[in-house]
């Protein structure tokens, strides 16, 4: 045994737990809104800190020790005060955002609270439901608001050549698992000619959706629990989007096949999902694939294999993308990237031959 080797991986692995326990840290400073509060703030201590917060001091005083620590926060040990770098704030508050890598540490405790179910989907096989991640879509909907919402207008529209100056003359549009709908009422408020439809199989988001659709007047929205691998309507949409969200079908290649179906002759169909490759020896430099293995295993394979699908997972690639949009009788398939998502790809597909 090479003992070096051996050490070294035991100082990796001491890193990887460290980690860990800063994940739930950090989650939790973006949840008491601690991050946010300490932003711009001079040097105080833990009861000055908890105060303007709000919160318990004793509470607040260990996780200053878990940031600081962390090389997180700084602290003067002889005026016993701490504070968030600027450099640091520029990746942890809400005002970061789209940058605001505080919003995915929540996942860790989200998927954390059904490691007992996939322990045990482990030795039997099958999935883990929707319905068992608590705040699943309180999560997705703040990363969705990073991701797609805040650059939807100036960033993504952009992608697809004139699609802006046809939604604000009137066009039908659809977006496929659209969870809490906040990328559609985006849309729907900006362009009040076009009409919007949103379908996702949670009852939960979607009837959440609908009444921030109605608190906000937004009578050009429609909102229904449906699976769209049964959707059987034909040359009815001139844009169809998809937001992070055919890696998680249970029928993936139905949902496409739908899609192509469902789009007008001249229609684009805009997919954002995640950049990576089928191949793990391909991932080996990706940044995040050992973070995106664990959500599929945690989270996308098995809610797509609870419901008896095929567990197309997270990392589906690239090359698997392009491969059922084609058979889905796409004929022309760009792959774009935008300086904001560095974890996704963007598709934009039409059933001609120029994107």
């Amino acid at each position: 045994m090479d003992q070096q080797r051996s050490e070294a991986f035991a100082e990796k692995l001491g890193s990887v737990l460290n980690g860990a326990g800063l994940a739930f840290m950090i989650s939790i400073g973006h949840r008491t809104g601690l991050f946010d509060g300490l932003a711009g703030r001079v040097p105080s201590t833990s009861a000055e800190i908890a105060s303007a917060a709000g919160l318990s001091e004793r509470y607040v005083r260990e996780w200053l020790g878990a940031l600081t620590t962390g090389g997180v926060l700084e602290h003067d040990p002889e005026t016993g005060s701490y504070w968030l770098p600027d450099e640091h704030a520029a990746w942890l508050t809400r005002a970061a955002a789209p940058n605001n890598f505080a919003v995915s540490m929540q996942w860790a405790a989200v998927l954390g609270g059904v490691e007992d179910r996939i322990v045990e989907c482990f030795r039997r096989g099958g999935g883990v439901p929707y319905g068992e991640y608590h705040r699943f879509h309180e999560v997705m909907a703040e990363e969705s608001e990073q991701s797609v919402v805040l650059p939807l207008l100036d960033r993504v529209l952009p992608l697809v050549e004139g699609l802006e100056e046809r939604l604000h003359e009137g066009i039908r549009v659809l977006d496929v698992g659209c969870g809490s709908a906040r990328a559609l009422m985006t849309l729907a408020s900006a362009f009040p000619r076009s009409r919007f439809a949103g379908l996702d199989l949670c009852e939960e988001a979607v009837e959440s959706a609908r009444r921030r659709a109605r608190e906000q007047g937004l009578d050009n929205l429609k909102l229904e629990v449906r699976d769209v691998a049964s959707l059987d309507e034909t040359w009815s949409y001139d844009l169809v989007t998809a937001f992070d969200a055919i890696h998680d079908q249970a029928r993936p290649q139905a949902v496409l096949d739908a899609v192509g179906r469902a789009l007008a002759a001249d229609g684009v169909f805009l997919m954002q999902d995640i950049r990576g490759s089928r191949h793990v020896h391909r991932n080996l430099d990706h940044p995040m694939a050992p973070f995106l293995y664990t959500i599929s295993t945690m989270h996308c394979m098995s809610v797509s294999l609870a419901q008896e699908g095929e567990g197309l997972g997270t990392m589906w690639g690239e090359e698997t993308a392009r491969d059922m949009l084609a058979s889905a009788g796409f004929e022309s398939i760009r792959v774009e990237r935008l300086p904001h998502d560095e974890m996704n790809d963007w598709f934009v597909c039409r059933k001609g031959a120029a994107a």
